[in-house]
């Protein structure tokens, strides 16, 4: 497989101008929102605003039999407006995870369960990633990024599919996932995975909020305490945590060699 290098100077920023244009305006998340989903400025605002409350009240609670159901048939554009309100509420967090991400991605980059893309989008832009996979269940997801991409100007570094099975990659120098594993049915089942498609090189950044809320206003996370205790046991027979200094919730792993 080939890949096109976008080499344009305004393209592969640095990695200073990279996090300014995201804690500026969040590479312009608002202004992609109000045309992909055609709606004014002061209707997206209120649409952002309920956005965690609206998300949470679609999930149908112990009838969902399937939790991949919920993020491709239920959830339609509300995913979108809470994780774009997570982003720009969040913003200074968010730019430490980007930080910490342009310490260690390189060449071939997974990004599973990417969301909106900011982390897909900043992997783009930079110079030292070759591609990068962005991998989502949800089409609607993986719309809104492709429309992103092409109005960055990064969209010749990006591939979008629904599996990584799509990716027809079966090695990645690094594989980000973050804020994504709590929402899986069997966490210790995707490290496995991860496990297979890295090699002795390869890192990987992951996070986890096994945490339903003290209201339940995550009820499409996991908190099962078996499913849990599976999942650490996994990632600690597989990987090595490489430590890092930014003093966020993020951890770094390469695999046991």
């Amino acid at each position: 497989m080939i890949f096109v290098l976008e080499t344009k100077s305004k393209k592969l920023k640095n990695n200073s101008f990279i996090l300014k244009e995201f804690l500026d305006n969040a590479f312009n998340l608002k202004s992609h929102l109000m045309e992909f989903l055609s709606i004014s400025e002061c209707d997206l605002d209120g649409f952002l605003a309920n956005a965690k409350t609206n998300l949470a009240n679609s999930h149908p609670g112990d009838n969902l039999s399937d939790v991949a159901d919920f993020y491709t048939e239920i959830v339609g554009d509300r995913h979108l407006a809470d994780l774009a309100a997570w982003h720009i509420t969040s913003k200074d967090y968010i730019a430490d995870t980007l930080k910490l991400q342009q310490r260690f991605s390189r060449d071939l980059v997974l990004d599973f369960g990417g969301g909106i893309g900011t982390h897909a989008l900043a992997n783009a832009m930079s110079s030292r990633v070759e591609h990068v996979f962005f991998v989502d269940i949800n089409e609607t997801n993986r719309k809104f990024v492709e429309y992103r991409a092409k109005e960055l100007g990064v969209e010749k570094k990006l591939t979008f599919c629904k599996t990584i099975k799509d990716t027809k990659i079966s090695k990645f120098d690094t594989i980000v996932c973050l804020d994504v594993l709590e929402h899986l049915a069997n966490p210790d089942s995707q490290i496995e995975i991860f496990n297979e498609i890295m090699d002795c090189n390869s890192i990987a950044l992951f996070n986890w909020y096994f945490y339903k809320g003290d209201n339940n206003e995550y009820p499409f996370h996991i908190d099962d305490s078996q499913i849990v205790e599976r999942f650490f046991k996994t990632l600690q027979s597989k990987f090595l945590e490489v430590f890092h200094p930014i003093l966020i919730t993020t951890r770094v792993y390469k695999k046991f060699k």
